[in-house]
């Protein structure tokens, strides 16, 4: 999948521990790795919500996309 979840550079400049940012988020830290490594299909906006407070940031910052063309045939072939 062309998203990518890019917390780890965030966190890095701003000089945090993932310990640290998942306790203040108010999530497991097996659930902030899974968020972090891509791993989950969705976060609710309550959680992204609480991320951006912690780091400082908007939501964008958090996600990435590399565009591929093979999205809007995957769009239709899952029924959205």
């Amino acid at each position: 999948m062309p998203v990518r979840v890019t917390l780890d550079t965030l966190m890095v400049a701003r000089g945090l521990k993932a310990r640290d940012v998942a306790a203040e988020v108010g999530l497991s830290e097996t659930q902030f790795s899974l968020f972090r490594s891509g791993k989950v299909k969705g976060i609710r906006f309550a959680t992204l919500a609480r991320l951006c407070a912690v780091l400082g940031c908007r939501p964008g910052d958090l996600l990435d996309y590399d565009h591929d063309p093979a999205d809007l045939a995957r769009a239709e072939d899952d029924g959205v």
